[in-house]
């Protein structure tokens, strides 16, 4: 029996990389913006990137994208605001250093080269379920990722409700990646 169950593995795996293809990143940009008071834009950026990419346009169901970013990193521009938003009351950079989202189904969208993820999405440990259509666009072994979505911060503890501050927050993605 355990020579059977470890063939079966064995052969899994092996046909899972058949079809997965495996994409390194190379240059990736993680930006968001943000109304704030009096109908201006707060913009920013976060750093320190990690991520497993395995995505094959023509077998979805073997794709996977898993990335983190370091929440230390975000950066407005302004380091008395990029301080607190590392506070406790923002981003608690140093109780919760990571931000990570992690697809669980990926489709195919109408337009070539679009699709559709669906993701879960973790800060400071609160985890919810979001679809975020994204882009990739193929060019020999190098391709981009490019995405971009809304989330409502105070859903996951990101400050409080505030007439000075929106609640939602758009967040762009582009992952330029080499291919494996």
């Amino acid at each position: 029996m355990q020579k059977y169950i470890s063939l079966i593995l064995f052969l899994w795996i092996n046909s899972y990389q058949l079809y997965a293809n495996p994409w390194k990143p190379i240059n990736v940009s993680v930006t968001f913006k943000i109304k704030h008071a009096l109908g201006a834009t707060a913009d920013g950026s976060f750093g320190g990137f990690t991520g497993v990419m395995i995505f094959d346009p023509d077998n979805l169901t073997t794709s996977s994208l898993k990335g983190s970013i370091e929440t230390k990193t975000i950066n407005t521009g302004i380091s008395l605001r990029d301080r607190t938003l590392r506070s406790g009351d923002y981003f608690d950079t140093e109780k919760y250093p990571k931000i990570t989202l992690q697809s669980t189904k990926i489709e195919k969208a109408q337009q070539e080269n679009e699709y559709i993820g669906y993701f879960s999405l973790t800060i400071k440990n609160i985890t919810k379920n979001i679809r975020i259509p994204f882009t990739f666009v193929q060019n020999g072994a190098k391709a981009t990722f490019r995405g971009n979505f809304m989330i409502n911060r105070t859903e996951y503890g990101v400050g409080t409700k505030s007439s000075l501050l929106s609640d939602t927050a758009a967040i762009i993605i582009e992952i330029k990646t080499q291919q494996i």
